[in-house]
This record gives structure tokens, sequence and C-alpha cells, in this order.
């Protein structure tokens, strides 16, 4: 295998394993060989990351802003070319996929699988007058799975990668590439997600986005890295059950949007904040649920935390910075309540997670809710002398392999030989 190591940094940032590395892809070209007797020399590496949201929990789907970092948990895959147009994907754990993408029509059976998500990327790049044609990979991924870091997107935006790479020679930028993920998850496979994940895993680094206009959403890319501040950017997962949550999470964008009904607004990004604070009292009498008028509330306000996090970022105000996160966590559980599930009061393992993390770091460090919320992670910044203490910490409380160390990805998704 050529050496890639010069690459690691870039892709996983200081806490990378050279030997670890070095044998991960050795191995996943091996397995390419053994699966499709293509020589090493034939075989071309890809990588696209997870991501982490940093900030605008809940925003995304009213429109509004967030910010997303890119991650050092990434899928990677090893790839050859075929000489017809099917496209094969055999990933580790999972049974091999094979779609034939001459044929780019819809099928209802195939909804939430990988099928469906690889026929809606060729269909999308076709749409685009782009090439496309056969190829054939395998894949092994380090990107927790429900954890909020969104695995299934980061397979989505590698696989657009390859069409990108192979047949387009990478005419489309990341943020294009996230647009094409989301529309073979909505249409073909049939999840109805918006564009931060596809995003935050295709763009590299730490990116605000603003989805004001959500097809020509605004980035700010921002140049950060916190361990040179002295802390490291930690989740944990509570592992707490997901099942039955759907209401939960569904409701989030249902009861914002029913406080932006009372506008005539589709969404809450359409409402004038300043309004909605002098017509409250008509608002509640009309809406009647004082839980959509306080996720209303807590969409406002982030929205104006992203863009005062932005600014810390982009000066170095760290202390800044950390302020907001923490007062973004504060927002989530008592405004927006997506901490634990209304369902079962019982299962509070991110509250339990929250408090033992404040009362760890005895405000030397801050934490927040990370992502959906209701089950799940939290995200903490911990001085880097308390990480490893830390992490036995919580590891005792919620089981061997609950802490996760990230760092910020600086690369896109991309090829890597």
């Amino acid at each position: 295998m050529k050496d890639i190591s010069y690459l690691y940094k870039n892709l996983y940032g200081d806490r990378y394993d050279k030997a670890d590395m070095d044998t991960r892809f050795e191995s996943l070209i091996k397995r390419h060989e053994e699966l499709f007797n293509v020589p090493e020399d034939k075989v071309m590496l890809f990588s696209t990351a997870g991501r982490t949201e940093l900030a605008g929990n809940h925003t995304d789907h009213n429109l509004g802003k967030v910010i997303a970092g890119t991650i050092n948990l990434d899928t990677i895959a090893a790839v050859s070319l075929r000489d017809d147009n099917k496209v094969i994907v055999n990933s580790e754990g999972f049974p091999e996929v094979v779609v034939d993408i001459t044929d780019l029509e819809i099928k209802e059976d195939e909804k939430n699988t990988t099928h469906a998500l690889l026929r809606g990327i060729a269909k999308a790049f076709k749409d685009r007058g782009l090439r496309t044609s056969g190829w054939q990979a395998n894949t092994t991924t380090r990107v927790l799975k429900g954890s909020g870091l969104s695995s299934s997107a980061a397979i989505e935006v590698l696989c657009a990668e390859i069409f990108n790479n192979l047949f387009n020679d990478d005419q489309l930028a990341p943020v294009e590439l996230a647009k094409i993920s989301q529309y073979a998850e909505n249409v073909y496979f049939g999840k109805p997600s918006g564009l931060m994940d596809q995003i935050g895993c295709a763009q590299g680094g730490v990116v605000g986005i603003d989805f004001k206009d959500n097809k020509n959403p605004v980035l700010t890319p921002v140049d950060i890295n916190f361990e040179k501040f002295g802390y490291d950017l930690v989740i944990v997962d509570t592992k707490g059950n997901h099942a039955d949550l759907t209401g939960e999470y569904a409701a989030v964008p249902q009861e914002m949007k029913a406080v932006a009904a009372y506008f005539n607004a589709s969404c809450l990004r359409e409402v004038d904040m300043e309004d909605f604070y002098d017509k409250l009292p008509e608002v509640r009498a009309a809406v009647k649920n004082d839980r959509a008028i306080l996720r209303a509330i807590h969409f406002f306000n982030e929205n104006l935390r992203v863009e005062n996090m932005l600014e810390c970022l982009q000066e170095d105000d760290i202390d800044g910075y950390l302020y907001y996160v923490e007062e973004s966590g504060n927002s989530s559980f008592k405004y927006l309540q997506n901490v634990y599930p209304a369902i079962d009061v019982k299962e509070q393992g991110l509250s339990l997670a929250l408090s033992l993390t404040e009362d760890f770091l005895g405000g030397e460090g801050v934490c927040r809710v990370h992502g959906g919320g209701f089950a799940g992670t939290i995200q903490a910044y911990v001085p880097k002398a308390l990480t490893d203490e830390y992490t036995d910490f919580m590891n005792s409380v919620f089981g061997e392999g609950s802490v996760t160390v990230l760092a910020i990805r600086k690369k896109p998704t991309c090829r890597l030989i």
C-alpha cells in the first residue's frame, strides 16, 4: 500500500495511532482484493467522516442557524472500477448491496435501504447532466452508530464523492454532494431529513450554516482547534433506548411550526422575534401549548447564540464560546425540553450525564445535550488534564466505551489515493 500516513493528521487530528491506521487501511485493501479479485494498484481509497453538532440544537428544521464540525471518526472505502453499470457496496457487518444504475426509478420495496440511497444518488448525478458508471467498494466505519454523529450521512456522502471523483473530476463542491445525499435520503430512502448532517460530513473543519434559503445555505468556515486552548471535545453515550421516541423527535419541529402558523408562516425563521414577543399572549391563547411556546423561545435565542459563538470562534475567544455552549445546553434542557422523554420520565440518562459532568468539571469545562436528544449522547469540553479521569468516571457509570474523545477533521470528504 502507498504510504498515506502524511494525511493522518488532517484526517484524525493528533489522537491517532499510526500503526493502527496503517493496519486499518491495509486490511481494507486486502479485503477488496479478496472480494473482487482486483490487484492493489487498481484500488482507490476514499474517506468521509461523521460530524458533531456544536451549536444550533433543533434549529435546522425551521431554517435556523447551526455550527457543525467534521470529526476524526470516518467511514473508509476501497474502490475499483467496473466495466458495467452495477454499483456494489460491501459494508463490514452488512449484506452486500448490488444496484444496476441503468434503472433509476424509485422502488417502494427499497425504502429505508442502501439500495435506495445508491439509486437516488445516481439519479441526482444524472439530473445534473453528470456522468455515472459502475464501481465496487468495501467499507468499514468508526463513526459510532446511534450517537448523533451521522453515520448514515457519512456513507451517503462517501458514495456521492465516489461518483464525483471517478467520473466527474471532482466537479461538485462538498455542499453539492450534501444536497445530492439529502435528495437520495428524502426521495428514495424515504426519510425527511434536513441538510446539516450531510454538510457536516462533507465539508471538513468547523462551519457555521445558515439555512434561511434551504436550497442554498450560507456557509461560514472557521479554523479552530479546541485542543490548542487546552480542551478535549468529548461525547458520552448514555446508551439510552431510542425505541418509541419517533413521536418525541417529530413533536419538536411540529410544535415550532404550530407557533409559526399563527403568523401565517411555514416555519419559525419566517417569524420576526420582536413580533413574536409582542403578540405572545395572543399566540399562547391560540396555540394552547406552552411547550410549543418555550420551544419557539429556544429557537429564536439559539439562532442568536450561533451568531455569537461564530464570532467568538473567529476571534479565538474560547471563554466566550464556552459561555454560550453552556447557555445553549441550559436552553435545550429548560425550553426545548429534549433531554429526557416525556413518555418515560424514569429514563433520564442524559440528565444524569449532564449532572455528573457538571459536578466533575466544577466550572472548569462545560457540557450540553448533543444532537436530537431524549436519549443518546451529551457533549462536553473537558480540560485535557482531566480527560483520562473523566473518561474512567463516566465509563464506570454508563459502561466501558461510553466516552469518545473527538477531534476536528480538516479534510472534506475525499479520495486519498
